[in-house]
């Protein structure tokens, strides 16, 4: 029985369009220059970060973001952020009386925009906050903790297979993989993450299904 739905959150709540045309205005490349970059190092199986470190090598992320603050450039997000899905899906599982939190890879200020949009989620938690990230085993038995179930009584949903899909189902969390964004889309008809992943789903809408048939 499914009594907890955790969410990631770029990609799978929020647009990341914003996030890289931000980064890319600030090192003062083409955003098309950086989005490609992006795509390439995920290809690759590289962190997401090393775009920026190819645009600007040796960049210390931490400084840059606290520059960005300090300029008054900092991260921003808000409603039109969110995919048109969150809310309804959110909503739904609540209502069917199951757990939400959500709980990703950003920056405390990232979490306290999102918590400033009062999803309707128990919790809203990030890898900036608990100092510890995806794909790392700590995060996730975080989540287990946040999610007041056991593991198999936990369905983790998001769209990065090796920092999703992974490392949730080694914990022993139930998973679904989101085909949404470039890492979604990129890996969605893979056959090992198809095998990987509990569900294969399009939109957050199916989740209430999921849970139903639980």
């Amino acid at each position: 029985m499914i009594r907890c739905v955790a969410l990631d959150i770029g990609e799978t709540l929020t647009r990341d369009d914003r996030y890289w045309a931000a980064w890319a205005d600030w090192l003062d490349v083409p955003r098309h220059t950086l989005s490609a970059l992006v795509g390439s190092v995920v290809a690759r199986g590289q962190d997401n970060a090393d775009a920026l470190r190819l645009v600007r090598p040796g960049l210390d992320l931490a400084a840059e973001y606290a520059a960005r603050e300090a300029a008054g450039r900092g991260e921003c997000l808000d409603e039109s952020d969110l995919y048109p899905d969150v809310r309804p899906a959110l909503a739904a599982l609540r209502g069917l009386g199951v757990r939400v939190i959500v709980a990703g890879n950003q920056t405390s200020r990232a979490g306290e925009l999102l918590r400033a949009l009062d999803l309707p989620a128990e919790a809203v938690a990030v890898s900036g906050d608990w100092g510890a990230a995806k794909p790392s085993e700590e995060f996730f038995v975080r989540v287990i903790s946040l999610a007041e179930a056991r593991a198999e009584e936990v369905l983790y949903v998001g769209d990065h297979p090796q920092n999703d899909i992974y490392p949730a189902r080694d914990l022993g969390l139930l998973t679904a993989h989101l085909r949404r964004g470039p890492w979604g889309h990129l890996w969605a008809d893979d056959a090992g993450v198809r095998e990987a992943a509990d569900w294969s789903i399009t939109s957050l809408n199916e989740l209430a299904a999921i849970v139903t048939e639980e």
